[in-house]
């Protein structure tokens, strides 16, 4: 795990924010020194960690952050794509993650492996701390079981077990709370402040933001939807 042992890695994520810096294939920052760029003017920022996608990303930051560095490899087209087997896991943990993030739903996983034989696996081979994102609480019970560090609300509104809410999800932040015993990190669809806060405030471990900072042509159709709703409303009223 580097220079960071497990205890350094949850006491400097306790409370904290992690932020995702990601880009997807054929977007002009997907290129691992702009992401690690993007990485450090976070932490500058005072992110307490970052979550990085794919081996060269993981790579390349672990060479240049002191955080906490949630890693995961996207990769298939199948339902399981995040982390989805134990080579990427293992991979991942190789490239310098302090965190393996995966895919910790039920769904079948593309290697034929449970979460908890992959798990077990995974402990076996390297020392990292491993994320489950799941979907809904009988993910989390389930990982839970399995032998993961944390549980994150990742999937949830993804997997058809529950509707996506607007925002993160807080109440599946509750029911996992009130039903598992590990820090959960709340991630998805946190936009704003003020949505980071309340999930702290609801007993959040940490907070995960990725498109609503690190992603700027989703952030740019945001205002661009916003003022052309308002000119379009102005054409309506000025039309005789």
């Amino acid at each position: 795990m580097g220079e960071l042992s497990v205890i350094d890695v949850m006491e400097r994520l306790r409370g904290g924010l992690i932020v995702s810096c990601q880009a997807y294939p054929g977007e002009p920052m997907r290129d691992p020194r702009t992401m690690t760029r993007i990485a450090r003017s976070v932490v500058d920022g005072g992110a307490a960690g970052v979550r990085l996608q794919g081996l060269d990303d993981i790579r390349s930051g672990a060479l240049a952050l002191d955080v906490p560095i949630v890693g995961i490899w996207k990769d298939g087209d199948a339902d399981v794509v995040i982390t989805p087997t134990l080579r990427h896991a293992l991979a991942v943990a190789k490239a310098g993650a302090h965190i393996v993030g995966l895919d910790g739903t039920r769904r079948p996983r593309p290697d034929g492996r449970t979460l908890a034989s992959t798990v077990a696996e995974l402990r076996d081979h390297t020392d990292t701390l491993i994320m489950a994102d799941c979907g809904s609480l009988d993910d989390a019970l389930a990982a839970e079981d399995a032998g993961v560090d944390f549980l994150g609300t990742t999937l949830a509104g993804y997997t058809g077990e529950r509707a996506r809410t607007e925002g993160p999800d807080l109440d599946l932040l509750d029911e996992i709370r009130g039903a598992c015993r590990l820090p959960v990190i709340v991630e998805g669809r946190v936009h704003t402040p003020a949505q980071a806060a309340a999930a702290l405030a609801r007993g959040a471990f940490a907070v995960c933001v990725g498109t609503a900072i690190t992603h700027p042509s989703t952030i740019t159709s945001w205002f661009r939807a916003a003022m052309d709703e308002v000119a379009t409303g102005a054409e309506a009223r000025d039309r005789p």
